[in-house]
């Protein structure tokens, strides 16, 4: 319920400033590489808007890519993904950086990233959009999309790709195959490019030997192309081990794992003992520049040893236009990693701690923990998490924290309470119930007397402020948990405004709102100061809640001003603590007989209710309590029923929340007192079908959607047709286009 005062959305320093640049700009080509222009020229006369390169690592994929980027004549956005992109958000962030490059548009990259964006509701849809209304056609070219596993990635990469207009073409290159081009191969909007296609032919086997400058005759050519199957990295080893070790290169074969294996290591021995320990114990590297590999090799002289590789053209791709940043090609680096595992299993663990005191020291401590999860060092991993699961958290890369999380180990995360407490926290913010409840019961049960790298004084203030913010126990309880931590957490600790935001919600459920204004004001100058955004958002819509109840409209108005600037300034859509601010808003302007502000901001707050769930039930409950005013003024009893047995719901699992159970009763008889009008009654999409809803965009059959979703096909069938029922449709694609058009979808 804290944000630190500095944006938590990466990049955090200038070595990831760096590395993102080079991740969005077009590597140089390879030396000795052969032209696949013709290729080229026929896949961009195609006409096709998705053009997928598939085939084994060694094909020239990169190569064709580098080749088509830099021969092209429409602006061009590049993007290189790594294993560490694995998660949707970063994905669309780089995407988003990429196209930047295209339009100058600096404001996309913002819209599509914060944990109060569904990425695939909200940014996904929205680089889609930007896509589509493209001022100019482009390229937008994707390598090594094999890096990409989880199947949250492919969803919103086939939103976006629905956005691309005609005229302009995405480039996916990939090892594995790519889930998306059966269908838009199927619509004549795809045209793929497979190892057949790649595979050289006698000819490029003499241009390769050549540029290796190593005689080959046309039979000898013809006969090693024959026993690699035209396999390009099987023709370049070939051509370094000839000119090494000249003899029959006819009898060179790259056809299978074993012989990939022999023909880099015949490469590898040829070079010095220093150069190929160099590689082997760099090969740990996901990137490599000269100060990082004297890190990790211990001494200085990396630079030079670059440089040579790079002359030798020995697997080494520069990642930037300055050739400060390197990687080795995939598969020599594979082959590279298991000589280290071989020849120097001791030395790992020491090479990865190395790297991780290079990364921690220069600002990357997201990089850092990727290398110490390798090792041994379990508690240096626990407290570089606990220092960075809520600012990676609220930058939107959800699947990082859990990637990291399960690669630490849940017995080693509940083993260190202020970890635990923290993702009891992500649970709830993210509506995950279960989760949510099964950390907050274990944290009971666990003492810590350690410092934390939280933020909070301590475990048992972190304890009592998660406690508070669960309301498992009814108010009394809340109330003393929250007192702790105001107690607790001094004048400076960005936590102390959560701890006086949950006093002050304690206040309202014993019924004592005067009292509740006071601390939420109080809440909101001290998360002003000290940078905590979403208690400000929380505290002001809070505030013109209280200042609506007593009509002091003014008041109300000028609070929710702030938060709501709050909220666009850091995209905060479809973030728990500010669903209240939403739904306040729209009370607001129905006051103000303002329909057009009544219907966005009332979009808002009903699409985002799936995430407000018993959990949080004094949220849960207000915020649909504020949204039940607005119904009833609109004449609307059907929806107005229906948000009431979502609050039954959540008391039947929340069932002390106080003084707020008086006002449901009060708010009940007033429905059931209402005569229905000339209105015509709507119901609204359940929780569950708003969870279903953005999956609708995708590719995916309605078998996928429910394990997606985990739930049946038949489930999905039903929650489907009545999706289509309430939007007045009967097709998927004009599901996405009105549901679009209400604000259940999109921007």
């Amino acid at each position: 319920m804290t944000e630190h005062s500095r944006r938590p959305a990466p990049p955090t320093s200038r070595l990831e400033e760096d590395l993102l640049e080079a991740k969005i700009t077009v590597p140089n080509p390879q030396p000795g590489s052969v032209s696949r222009a013709p290729l080229i020229r026929a896949a961009r006369e195609s006409g096709c808007r998705v053009i997928g390169v598939t085939a084994p690592a060694g094909y020239g994929k990169s190569t064709l890519l580098i080749e088509w980027a830099r021969s092209e004549r429409r602006p061009v956005g590049w993007v290189s993904l790594d294993r560490l992109d694995d998660d949707p958000s970063a994905l669309l962030m780089l995407l988003a950086s990429a196209f930047t490059r295209v339009t100058g548009r600096t404001d996309l990259i913002d819209d599509v990233r914060g944990a109060g964006l569904s990425v695939l509701g909200r940014a996904a849809p929205r680089l889609a959009a930007a896509l589509r209304t493209s001022p100019v056609p482009f390229v937008l070219l994707v390598d090594d999309l094999h890096e990409l596993r989880l199947p949250a990635c492919q969803d919103v990469l086939s939103v976006v790709v629905a956005g691309m207009p005609a005229g302009s073409q995405l480039v996916l290159a990939s090892r594995s195959e790519q889930p998306l081009l059966p269908r838009l191969r199927a619509a004549g909007d795809a045209l793929e490019l497979s190892s057949v296609d790649l595979a050289l032919d006698a000819a490029g086997a003499e241009k390769i030997f050549a540029r290796a400058e190593v005689d080959i005759t046309p039979e000898a050519a013809a006969a090693v192309t024959g026993r690699t199957e035209g396999w390009p990295a099987g023709l370049y080893l070939a051509a370094i081990i000839a000119r090494g070790s000249p003899g029959d290169v006819s009898t060179i074969s790259g056809d299978d794992r074993f012989v990939t294996d022999y023909l880099y290591r015949e490469s590898l021995i040829q070079l010095p003992e220093p150069l190929q320990e160099f590689l082997r114990r760099t090969a740990i590297l996901d990137q490599l520049s000269a100060p990082l590999c004297d890190a990790v090799m211990g001494r200085l002289g990396s630079e030079a040893r670059l440089r040579e590789l790079e002359a030798m053209s020995l697997f080494l791709i520069p990642l930037d236009r300055r050739r400060g940043w390197y990687r080795y090609h995939t598969l020599f680096r594979e082959f590279l990693l298991a000589e280290l595992r071989r020849a120097e299993p001791d030395v790992v663990g020491e090479l990865q701690l190395r790297a991780a005191d290079w990364y921690e020291a220069n600002g990357s401590a997201a990089l850092a923990l990727e290398h110490l999860l390798s090792t041994e060092e379990r508690q240096r991993c626990v407290q570089l998490l606990t220092a960075l699961i809520l600012p990676t958290f609220q930058a939107g890369q959800q699947a990082t924290v859990r990637r990291w999380l399960s690669a630490l180990g849940r017995p080693t995360t509940e083993s260190h309470p202020p970890l635990a407490v923290l993702a009891g926290w992500m649970s709830m913010y993210a509506g995950e119930t279960v989760e949510a409840q099964r950390w907050a019961g274990l944290v009971d049960t666990l003492a810590h007397d350690e410092p934390s790298a939280d933020g909070t004084a301590g475990f048992a203030s972190a304890r009592a402020m998660l406690r508070a913010a669960m309301c498992a126990n009814g108010p009394e309880q809340m109330a003393a948990d929250a007192a702790y931590g105001v107690r607790a957490e001094p004048a400076w600790s960005s936590w102390r405004a959560t701890a006086l935001c949950l006093s002050a919600e304690a206040e309202l459920l014993l019924d004592a709102p005067s009292r509740a204004t006071q601390l939420f004001e109080e809440s909101a100058a001290v998360a002003a100061a000290l940078g905590n955004v979403n208690a400000v958002v929380l505290c002001e819509a809070e505030l013109a809640v209280l200042a609506m109840d007593q009509s002091r409209w003014f008041d109300a108005s000028r609070h929710l001003r702030r938060a709501l600037a709050t909220v666009d300034e850091r995209r905060l859509d479809d973030y728990l603590l500010c669903v209240l601010a939403f739904a306040a808003a729209a009370r607001l302007a129905v006051h103000r007989r303002d329909p057009g502000e009544e219907e966005r901001q009332l979009a808002r707050a009903m699409r985002a209710r799936p995430i407000c769930t018993f959990t949080v039930p004094y949220l849960a409950v207000r915020m649909r309590l504020q949204l039940i005013a607005v119904f009833i003024a609109r004449d609307d009893q059907g929806t107005a029923r229906h948000l009431l047995r979502e609050i039954d719901d959540i008391v039947m699992f929340r069932p002390d929340l106080g003084a707020l159970l008086d006002q449901v009763s009060q708010v009940r008889a007033r429905v059931d007192a209402s005569v229905p009008g000339s209105a015509q009654v709507t119901i609204p999409l359940t929780p569950a079908e708003l969870r279903l809803l953005p999956y609708l965009q995708t590719h995916l059959t309605f078998r996928e959607i429910g394990e997606r979703l985990f739930v049946s096909r038949n489930t999905v069938n039903s929650q489907v047709g009545s999706i289509y029922r309430k939007l007045g449709v009967s097709s998927r694609s004009d599901a996405v286009q009105q549901a679009g058009a209400v604000g259940l979808l999109g921007w």
